[in-house]
């Protein structure tokens, strides 16, 4: 009497054994149901997180530094501590010839002023940038372009709008070509832009209003004063690596302490993605610790009914011995039951956890980007499903075993 896992029969009588005690079964399922619910969510909603957070810093490179200065915080050559400096055009020249290993940089001007177009009018950042400015915080273009070289060299009286801006100033026309007032001054727009993240320098690009530096100057800030310094490194190399030698260069330049290391602030982007890595490596360690945690709920239950459903079918299980069944019929009968109970449980489980991930998704997906990561990859999804699976049969194991031990003459005199 050889029972086989293709058999359909032995299937039936699954089922049917598995019926007899719903509620027992119920509870059981359940408990596997959960325990594969809560990994799910747990892993898919770590990476989602994640995917929320780095959002902020959509459009940034990750090799990008900002330099600000600050106040002084030690007295050097005469100058007592607490003495504002600002950088200029001339160190941006100076940083550029000293400090090897620098790919993009720009300098920044920040003023705020009031925008007029006919009869509208909005308050907003205005910045002085250079055309590499895009190439380090990465704007999303609407229409028209960006600053460009030309633009620059020429000191064009230019400007890029912010989409959130030119939605107030310009309602219902194109506003490429038409000219906005900027604090009293006429400027020509040639481009429309935003930013998929939060995070900025200065100001969202949405709410603000870009031209030329050169411009800038002409316009609102005569002299060479810059009000911050950006730049990205090259590769092989760090902004940690080149923040000392652009010290250097700036405290030389104006009889700042070499050992003030208060004068100048700094903004490291890498150090801000290797922070928000390492945070969410912690927090997906502990989702998984707390799912597994779960799932060895569930296949501990799993195990706890096999051995009881071994129990209840010790009188038949000796027939059956009685009748000519081989031990392995007796293991692959027990195990097969195993095996129903935590494929069923465990496909509801993900099932109703990607469902649930899904709806998270689309209510925080970014009408720019899409999706927000809150997901369950397909092969994350298998690979739960066969851990599962491989130790809902492991479970079952010692429960078969002790039924294949049982004595054909014992098991008919048990009551």
């Amino acid at each position: 009497m050889q029972t086989s896992i293709f058999d359909i029969d032995n299937w039936r009588e699954i089922t049917a054994t598995l019926a007899r005690n719903k509620t027992r079964t119920f509870l059981t399922a359940f408990g596997i149901f959960w325990g594969v619910m809560m990994l799910a969510l747990l892993w898919g909603g770590a990476d989602g997180l994640k995917g929320l957070l780095m959002r902020n810093f959509d459009g940034f490179t990750t090799n990008m530094g900002a330099f600000f200065p600050n106040r002084t915080s030690m007295p050097y050559q005469g100058f007592n501590k607490g003495r504002y400096w600002s950088m200029n055009s001339a160190d941006l020249d100076n940083v550029r010839k000293v400090v090897n290993g620098i790919e993009y940089s720009t300098g920044l001007i920040f003023t705020g002023g009031k925008a007029t177009y006919g009869r509208n009018t909005t308050n907003g950042q205005i910045m002085g940038v250079e055309a590499d400015f895009s190439k380090m915080q990465l704007p999303v273009i609407y229409s028209g372009r960006w600053i460009n070289e030309a633009d620059q060299n020429s000191a064009r009286k230019v400007v890029v709008v912010g989409k959130q801006k030119a939605d107030l100033l310009f309602p219902n026309e194109d506003p490429i070509g038409k000219y906005v007032e900027l604090s009293g001054v006429f400027f020509q727009v040639v481009g429309v832009a935003g930013q998929t993240g939060e995070a900025s320098i200065g100001g969202r690009i949405d709410q603000s209003f870009y031209m030329p530096i050169s411009t800038m100057r002409g316009a609102f800030r005569p002299g060479r004063g810059i009000d911050a310094l950006m730049v990205t490194v090259k590769p092989g190399h760090t902004i940690k690596e080149m923040e000392p030698k652009i010290k250097r260069v700036l405290y030389a330049a104006h009889a700042v302490s070499p050992n003030d290391n208060d004068a100048l602030r700094s903004m490291d982007v890498s150090e801000l993605f290797d922070m928000v890595n390492n945070v969410f490596l912690g927090v997906t360690l502990l989702a998984l610790f707390v799912g597994i945690g779960s799932l060895m709920a569930g296949i501990i239950g799993v195990g706890n009914i096999m051995w009881i459903i071994v129990k209840e079918r010790t009188h038949e299980i000796g027939i059956r011995r009685a009748l000519g069944a081989k031990p392995s019929s007796i293991i692959v009968q027990i195990l097969s039951e195993s095996m129903l109970l935590t494929t069923v449980a465990g496909l509801a489980g993900i099932c109703f956890a990607s469902m649930i991930l899904g709806v998270v998704d689309m209510a925080s997906a970014d009408p720019l980007t899409g999706s927000a990561g809150f997901s369950l990859p397909f092969q994350n999804a298998i690979t739960i499903l066969v851990l599962f699976m491989v130790l809902g049969t492991a479970a079952g194991i010692i429960p078969a075993v002790k039924a294949m031990r049982i004595k054909p003459i014992e098991a008919l005199n048990d009551k």
